[in-house]
């Protein structure tokens, strides 16, 4: 993984641990309740990626830094909560820098095994949000991601771009690269922007 990417993955890795933590403490859960919802938000995709890909153990189990700093983020934020409600909109920004090096690693990897156009956007998905969709479910709540906001459609999105810059002839480093920075830019056009699938009212 290059170092831009690596950089982003732990920049990830804290806003979803943040995001998770902050569900446990609003609903009320103990100490332990926010550690498991914080680690689950942020390595929860990429260990069911792993799985998939049939990679044991999962590297989010056996990269320490990863647990660790996951861990230690949500234990920040169970301690400082009072700081961590009133930064919101850093922490929006910060979630989309993870789903964006989320959705491209996944993609990454997925596409190592690969050149299957459905095994590179499952996997890329759920690497960038099967964290959520878990945090939500243990939360005992429908997943936001098929109810509300422009979210899992940038990481399908992002892990198109991917997949047909490769099949280009582009190299992983600048594929990397480039699919990382329109994921980022769709999702924060989608913050600001408050773009929505369509619905059905009934």
């Amino acid at each position: 993984m290059n170092l831009v990417l690596d950089v982003t993955n732990y920049i990830g890795i804290v806003a979803f641990s943040v995001s998770g933590a902050i569900k446990g403490i609003k609903k009320n859960m103990d100490l332990l309740g926010v550690l498991v919802l914080g680690f689950s938000t942020a390595l929860g995709g990429g260990i069911i990626a792993d799985l998939l890909l049939g990679k044991t153990p999962p590297t989010n189990l056996t990269y320490l830094p990863y647990p660790t700093v996951a861990l230690l983020s949500s234990l920040f934020t169970f301690v400082f909560y009072k700081i961590f409600s009133h930064v919101q909109k850093p922490l929006l920004y910060a979630d989309a820098i993870g789903l964006a090096a989320f959705a491209v690693s996944g993609s990454s990897l997925a596409y190592s095994v690969s050149e299957n156009v459905l095994l590179v956007v499952t996997v890329g998905t759920i690497t960038a949000t099967g964290g959520g969709v878990i945090r939500d479910l243990l939360s005992n709540e429908v997943p936001m991601v098929l109810t509300r906001d422009f979210y899992a459609t940038v990481a399908i999105l992002g892990s198109l771009i991917y997949f047909s810059l490769r099949q280009l002839g582009y190299s992983d480093l600048v594929t990397t690269m480039v699919s990382f920075t329109i994921t980022l830019v769709i999702r924060v056009m989608a913050i600001r922007n408050k773009w929505e699938l369509p619905k059905i009212k009934v």
